[in-house]
C-alpha cells in the first residue's frame, strides 16, 4: 500500500490523483484537432496558460513576450504598475492577478493600471490572503495582506469594466459565491500547497462545472507538468489551464523563446490525447473518457 501522505503536502496529494486517473482510446474514425480556446471573447492557439508567476528571471515581460508567441494567455501575478506596463508593451494578452492588499489603494491602482494598459481582465488572489498555519493575515514580500470580506471582494469587481477572476477558489461553494458577486471567471488553486490536505482541483472540476455551468470560465492551476495532464484537466471541464513550473527553467534558459516552445510542446501533448479521443475540439472533450484507477488494489 502506497504510504498516506501524512505531512498534508497538497502538491503530493494532487500529483497522485492526477496520475490516478487513465484515459479510454477513441482511435476509430478521429480526425485531427484543433486545440484553440475562446477566453473572454478572445481566441487563442491554446487552452494552455502561464501561471501567475512574479519575480521571475530574466523579467516578467519575458514569459509575456513567450506567451504572445505561442498564442496563449498570460497571467502576471505580484508586481507594481511598471513592470504591469512593460508587459503591456509586449502586445500579450494579460491578465493581471493583484495580491489582497490591506492598503486597498494598492488594489484600485492595480485595476486602473490593467484598465490603461488594455488587459484582457483583472482579478484577486484570495487565498494568499491568511499565514499557512494560522489564520491570521499574511506578509507577502514586505506587504501586508489582508483577508477580503465578500462586500469587498464585490466592490473590486464592481469597481472596473474588465472581467474580474477569483483565483484560490477551490470548491462549488466557491464558485457560487463567484458568480452571485458578479465574477466572470474562477482560477482553482490552493497555491502551491498553501492550504494542507487540499482536495485536488481536477477532483472537484465536475461538481464545479454542475455548479455554475456557464455562468464562469473555470481555470486549474496547481501542479500541471505537461499536456497529458492538462488534456484530464480540460475532459473534466475545465476551459484552460494554467502551468507555472514547467515554464521557469525555460524561461530563466531560454527567455521567450523557451517559454513559447514549452507551451507549444504541452498543446502537442494535448492534441495528441485528443486524437486518440476522437475530440476534433477542445469543447469536444467527452468526460467519459476518464477512469480513476485506485493503485492500491
Amino acid at each position: 500500500m502506497a504510504e498516506r501522505p501524512l505531512s498534508g503536502d497538497s502538491i503530493a496529494i494532487n500529483r497522485r490523483y492526477l496520475d490516478s486517473l487513465l484515459v479510454e482510446s477513441r482511435i476509430v474514425g478521429a480526425v485531427h484537432p484543433t486545440a484553440e480556446t475562446e477566453l473572454f471573447g478572445v481566441r487563442f492557439a491554446t487552452p494552455i496558460t502561464t501561471g501567475a508567476l512574479s519575480h521571475l528571471k530574466p523579467s516578467m515581460e519575458a514569459l509575456a513576450e513567450g506567451a504572445k508567441r505561442a498564442g496563449a494567455l498570460c497571467f502576471i501575478g505580484m508586481g507594481g504598475l511598471e513592470e504591469m506596463g512593460l508587459c503591456a508593451a509586449t502586445g500579450a494578452k494579460l491578465i493581471k492577478i493583484i495580491k489582497p492588499y490591506a492598503d486597498r489603494q494598492e488594489i484600485f491602482s492595480r485595476i486602473k493600471c490593467a484598465e490603461e494598459c488594455g488587459f484582457l481582465a483583472v482579478g484577486m488572489d484570495v487565498e494568499h490572503a491568511v499565514n499557512v498555519r494560522d489564520d491570521r493575515d499574511s506578509v507577502v514580500v514586505g506587504k501586508q495582506m489582508k483577508l477580503p470580506t465578500l462586500g469587498e471582494l464585490k466592490e473590486y469587481v464592481q469597481s472596473t469594466r474588465l472581467p474580474f477572476i477569483v483565483k484560490g477558489a477551490l470548491s462549488a461553494w466557491d464558485a457560487v459565491r463567484c458568480v452571485e458577486i458578479g465574477c466572470k471567471g474562477i482560477v482553482l488553486s490552493h497555491h502551491n500547497g498553501l492550504m494542507r490536505w487540499a482536495t485536488p482541483p481536477t477532483m472537484l472540476l465536475p461538481e464545479i462545472r454542475k455548479a455554475v455551468g456557464d455562468k464562469l470560465t473555470v481555470i486549474v492551476d496547481g501542479g500541471m507538468l505537461d499536456g497529458y495532464d492538462v488534456f484530464k484537466a480540460m475532459a473534466l471541464g475545465a476551459d484552460a489551464v494554467s502551468v507555472g513550473k514547467p515554464l521557469m527553467g525555460p524561461l530563466e534558459t531560454e527567455g521567450p523563446d523557451g517559454v513559447a516552445a514549452t507551451i507549444n510542446a504541452m498543446t502537442d501533448e494535448l492534441k495528441a490525447m485528443m486524437v486518440r479521443t476522437n475530440s476534433p475540439n477542445v469543447k469536444s472533450i467527452d468526460p467519459t473518457v476518464i477512469h480513476r484507477v485506485d493503485w492500491n488494489n
